[in-house]
């Protein structure tokens, strides 16, 4: 699949918004404390890839009700589902100068990713915050991707092929209306 930016300007996925707001202090100094331990910005990625995945439990998993959106409250809350993850992933990526990119696929439900590109890359990777499980395994990987969850064509699943420099307003307002989890899962977007 080929991906395609929603603006040709690379530097809209370094910018910082709302949801991304790399500007702030626990991003930063996240980033800091995950960048002390990366030679170079391959061993960053997967470090701050791995840090989101881990370290930052999917609320669903856990049973959490809280609901989080903006980055730097998924880093204090450690708490979010897969667009909240996706968000907190972006603005750390951004914050050390990787373009990072969201991106979705098509289920019952809209799930959420990150794409990055690499310094000197010609290409995003797609990568997957959500967090492991039994039957759930996403890695890290530039050349061979290895996602929450693989679509099926014949379950009329897709992956949509469209980074955006910005949440989709869609999943953005499904997030900011919602009062706990429970009442998020039922507005879940559907399509985009």
């Amino acid at each position: 699949m080929e991906l395609i930016q929603n603006t040709p300007d690379i530097s809209a996925y370094l910018v910082a918004c709302e949801a991304i707001d790399h500007g702030h202090p626990l991003v930063r100094s996240t980033a800091a404390t995950l960048a002390a331990d990366a030679p170079d910005a391959y061993a960053y990625a997967k470090a701050a890839f791995a840090f989101v995945r881990d370290a930052i439990p999917h609320s669903a998993d856990t049973g959490d009700p809280r609901v989080t959106w903006r980055a730097s409250d998924v880093l204090a809350q450690r708490t979010g589902i897969c667009y909240a993850k996706a968000h907190a992933l972006a603005a750390l990526l951004r914050v050390r100068g990787i373009p990072a990119a969201l991106c979705y696929q098509k289920f019952d439900v809209v799930h959420g990713l990150v794409a990055l590109r690499l310094p000197g890359a010609h290409r995003w990777a797609r990568q997957d915050p959500r967090g492991n499980k039994p039957g759930v395994d996403a890695q890290f990987g530039l050349d061979r991707e290895q996602l929450a969850f693989p679509v099926r064509a014949e379950c009329n699943e897709l992956d949509y092929p469209v980074l955006f420099a910005e949440p989709h307003p869609v999943v953005l307002q499904c997030l900011r209306e919602a009062v706990a989890r429970p009442h998020l899962w039922q507005t879940l977007p559907t399509d985009l």
